[in-house]
C-alpha cells in the first residue's frame, strides 16, 4: 500500500512524479494510437517501496491490461522496463545480460542501505544526459557476442495475451467468446517457468527464465572455418528482396573484397574475400548476430566446386542450404538392376538355355498360291540341318565373280514374259 500524503514518517521530495513511463515495444504494444491512464502515487515501488506515478493501458486487441511495476529511478538503474523488468537494449532478463557483459552489481538489501544507494544513484543520473545506463551497467563493455544472439530483433507480442481463465479450466466459464481470458489449457504446474518472482528477476538471482536462455546459449552452433584453405567465400542468407551492395558494407572492415554476387531470386549473396584470415574474421563477426534492414542475416562459409558437384542435392538439401519439398506424383526411385555375371551368357529373349538355338530358326513354308522367293532370299524352308534341305547358297560376300541375279530378272516373276516378249 502507498505511504499516505499525510504521513510525516516520509521524504516527500523522493516522491517519483512522471508524465510518461519507461517501457519495451513489447509492453507498449504495435498500436500506434494507445491510450494511458496516469495514477500520481497510486503504488509503492516493488524493489524500492517509494510510492510512484502508475500508468495503465492496453496494448492491443484481445490483450490484458497493462501497468507500470517499479518507479522510474530503479528502472534507470538497471536500465530495464518498468512492466516486465527485461532490458532495453537486448530485452533479455537482468541475469542473462549481466553474465553477458561480466557485470556484478549488488544492490543493498536492507531499507536503510537501499535507500542510500537510492539517492546516490539518483544525483548520478541527474548527472547524466540520460543516453546511456547509469552505474556497472553504463560502465560494462558496449556489446558481447552472446547476448548478440540471444537478442530479440523484433517484439514478442504475445507476451501481452490475457491470463487463463481458471473457470474454463474447471468446466464453469458462461462467458464463452465474451470471456476476456484465455480459454487454453494450462501448463504444467512443475515447469520452472510457472515460478516467476519480480524481485529474483530485478536482482538477477534464481531467474528460470534467465537459467533457460543461459543453457541454450551454451548449447548454440557454432561456424567452424572448413579445412579447405582456398574457400575464402560466405555465404549470406535471409537477405530479402530489396538488398544492394550498399547493404552489405558492414563486410568491408574485415578486409578486401574480391566480388560481391547477389542472387536475388533466392535472396542471398555470395561474398569472396582476397584473403582466408579476412573471411574467417568476418565469419567470427558476424555469425548468428548480423542484422541488416530489421533481418538476422545466416552466414555460412561457401563450398569449393568439387564438393558442390560431388554432393550436389544430398538428403533433399539444395547446395544452397534449403530444404527441398518432394514433388507429389513422381515415381520414387528404381531398384537397382541385378548383379550379372561376366561368364555367365546374356539371355535378351527370356529363351529356355537347353535349347539350341539352331532348333529355334525353324522356317514356315510360305501359304499357297504363292511362289517361294528365289534361292539366297528370304528364310529357308527347311531347317538348315534337316536331311531333305536343300543346299544354302554361299554368302554375298563369298560367291564367285559373275552374273549378278536380280529379283527383277527372274523369269517367274509376274508379267515377266509381257515384259521381255516380242512386241
Amino acid at each position: 500500500m502507498a505511504t499516505s500524503l499525510g504521513s510525516n514518517t516520509y521524504n516527500r521530495q523522493n516522491w517519483e512524479d512522471a508524465d510518461f513511463p519507461i517501457l519495451c515495444q513489447t509492453c507498449l504494444g504495435e498500436n500506434p494510437y494507445i491510450r494511458m491512464t496516469k495514477e500520481k502515487y497510486g503504488k509503492e515501488c516493488k524493489i524500492c517501496a517509494r510510492p510512484f506515478t502508475v500508468f495503465r493501458w492496453c496494448p492491443g486487441t484481445r490483450m490484458r491490461f497493462k501497468k507500470t511495476e517499479v518507479c522510474q529511478t530503479c528502472s534507470k538503474m538497471k536500465n530495464v522496463c518498468q512492466t516486465c523488468l527485461l532490458d532495453l537494449e537486448y530485452g533479455l532478463p537482468i541475469q542473462v545480460r549481466d553474465t553477458g557483459l561480466s557485470v556484478k552489481d549488488d544492490i543493498p538489501r536492507s531499507d536503510v542501505n537501499k535507500e542510500y544507494y537510492t539517492q546516490n544513484m539518483e544525483r548520478e543520473i541527474a548527472n547524466s544526459d540520460g543516453t546511456r545506463p547509469v552505474g556497472q551497467v553504463g560502465k560494462a563493455a558496449s556489446s558481447s557476442d552472446m547476448l548478440l544472439k540471444l537478442a530479440r530483433t523484433t517484439p514478442y507480442y504475445k507476451r501481452n495475451r490475457p491470463h487463463i481463465c481458471s473457470f474454463w479450466v474447471k468446466g464453469e466459464c458462461k462467458r464463452g467468446e465474451e470471456c476476456p481470458y484465455r480459454h487454453e489449457k494450462p501448463t504444467d504446474p512443475d515447469d520452472p517457468l510457472a515460478d516467476q518472482n519480480i524481485k529474483d528477476r530485478y536482482y538477477g538471482i534464481n531467474d528460470p527464465v534467465a537459467d533457460k536462455l543461459l543453457k541454450r546459449a551454451s548449447t548454440m552452433p557454432r561456424l567452424d572455418p572448413p579445412d579447405d584453405k582456398s574457400i575464402t567465400t560466405l555465404y549470406i542468407g535471409g537477405l530479402g528482396d530489396t538488398v544492394t551492395d550498399g547493404d552489405l558494407n558492414h563486410f568491408y572492415q574485415f578486409g578486401e573484397i574480391r566480388t560481391i554476387t547477389i542472387v536475388q531470386r533466392q535472396q542471398c549473396a555470395f561474398i569472396q574475400f582476397a584473403t582466408r584470415q579476412a573471411a574467417e574474421m568476418a565469419a567470427e563477426k558476424s555469425f548468428n548476430k548480423l542484422i541488416i534492414n530489421g533481418r538476422r542475416l545466416t552466414v555460412k562459409w561457401g563450398r569449393s566446386q568439387a564438393a558442390r558437384g560431388k554432393d550436389g542435392l544430398k538428403d533433399g538439401v539444395s547446395e544452397m542450404g534449403t530444404r527441398l519439398d518432394p514433388v507429389p506424383g513422381l515415381p520414387g526411385a528404381l531398384p537397382p538392376p541385378p548383379a550379372l555375371d561376366e561368364e555367365a551368357p546374356a539371355n535378351y529373349f527370356n529363351l529356355d538355355p537347353s535349347s539350341s538355338p539352331a532348333v529355334m530358326n525353324i522356317g514356315l513354308p510360305p501359304p499357297p498360291g504363292i511362289n517361294p522367293p528365289p534361292p539366297g532370299f528370304g528364310p529357308p524352308m527347311f531347317h538348315p540341318m534337316g536331311p531333305m534341305a536343300p543346299p544354302m547358297p554361299p554368302p554375298m560376300s563369298m560367291r564367285p565373280p559373275g552374273q549378278i541375279h536380280y529379283p527383277s530378272q527372274d523369269p517367274q516373276r509376274m508379267g515377266a514374259h509381257a515384259a521381255h516378249g516380242p512386241l
